[in-house]
């Protein structure tokens, strides 16, 4: 079969082998449970996993007793909030443009009795930290954010939301599923949550970062295991390889992805006048871009450009036949956010990769037209 050109990076990554050579003798020769303690295997894999904090712990400046092991991102973030808020009382305050994982367990914390407040975004998909003040209240308990939007690539003032937060007495969970990797996480975050098939490792199994003095409490009970914070046989090769997924994140990567986007936005913006970039001139994520081919339909385009694998939103979404909420937000028309289509880079995407995307798109557009 002849696979497309892959720009679709912000989905999922491809597992890198030396993450791949890793995890390997702990699914035949390595395969005890961590939690066996009185035999050699159990041991084993105990020293895996203790390697594996080790490795995250060193990389990410996080203590190996803050960092629990989960299935995934979205399990983190259900984690996160739904531990802040057992009690069903008190006030979360998120963004209108969040993860769906984020989203819709706000809305089941809303359906229990939390009080939940959904924060706007202007044009570039930027919150007003202004607002966020005003919309913190005496008894608001956690602020869930995103640190880069999975859609439009925009990048929010996660920082300066802490050290507001913070000044109140309340805590804040960063959604970091597409930053980590590409910028540094926040400082002085109470809960960071991220997946491993985001940073070319396995999937199904993700991260929790938990500061020790964040009362979380366990959504999933039988066994105490991770200081009962999160019960379960641990999926010790997943574990090893995020890991090594971790440890092997590299800053510089991000910056020649941002080189080849630019070039690639430059020249669509160029060649074709219907095209618009969705989303922060300045605060975007290097390997992220949201294109809107105005007065085209989006679907019907993205069958078309069979030469490149691409999105039109979030892959969480992709059930949908909504716009983009996330578009929608940034006050696009529900057309305009039909005819948006996302292209993302990653660590094996070549500068032959972007031309040959570029020109796919525009002789696609053109023979459209």
């Amino acid at each position: 079969m002849n696979y497309p050109i892959y720009l679709d990076y912000a989905a999922t990554t491809p597992l890198d082998k030396r993450v791949l050579e890793t995890m390997l003798p702990y699914f035949t020769e390595h395969f005890g449970n961590a939690a066996s303690r009185f035999h050699a295997y159990g041991w084993e894999a105990e020293e895996a996993i203790d390697m594996a904090k080790g490795k995250i712990a060193k990389k990410l400046n996080w203590r190996t007793d803050e960092i629990v092991f989960t299935s995934g991102a979205t399990e983190s973030i259900n984690l996160a909030l739904k531990g802040v808020f057992e009690d069903f009382k008190g006030h979360l305050i998120t963004v209108q443009t969040e993860h769906k994982a984020t989203l819709d367990t706000a809305a089941y914390l809303e359906s229990r009795g939390v009080k939940v407040s959904q924060l706007a975004v202007n044009s570039e998909g930027q919150i007003d930290l202004n607002e966020l003040e005003k919309a913190i209240q005496p008894d608001t308990k956690l602020i869930s954010i995103m640190h880069v939007n999975n859609e439009t690539g925009v990048i929010m003032p996660v920082s300066e939301v802490i050290a507001l937060a913070h000044k109140k007495g309340v805590l804040v969970h960063v959604d970091a599923s597409q930053s980590l990797g590409k910028l540094d996480l926040p400082k002085d975050a109470d809960l960071i949550s991220f997946s491993g098939h985001k940073i070319y490792g396995p999937k199904g199994v993700g991260v929790l970062l938990a500061k020790k003095e964040v009362k979380l409490s366990a959504q999933i009970h039988g066994g105490r295991h991770q200081r009962n914070r999160r019960s379960g046989t641990l999926n010790v090769p997943g574990i090893v390889g995020i890991g090594e997924a971790v440890s092997k994140c590299n800053l510089k990567e991000i910056e020649a992805q941002a080189l080849l986007k630019t070039d690639f936005e430059n020249e669509l913006t160029k060649e074709l006048p219907c095209v618009k970039i969705n989303g922060s001139k300045n605060d975007r994520i290097g390997n992220i871009t949201n294109l809107c081919f105005k007065g085209l339909d989006g679907e019907e385009l993205l069958m078309k450009l069979s030469k490149i694998a691409i999105s039109n939103g979030s892959a969480c979404n992709s059930a949908s036949t909504e716009p983009s909420y996330v578009l929608k937000a940034m006050g696009l028309s529900e057309q305009d956010a039909f005819s948006s289509l996302r292209f993302s880079l990653g660590r094996f995407t070549t500068k032959e990769d972007m031309e040959n995307a570029k020109d796919h798109v525009i002789e696609t557009v053109y023979t459209k037209g």
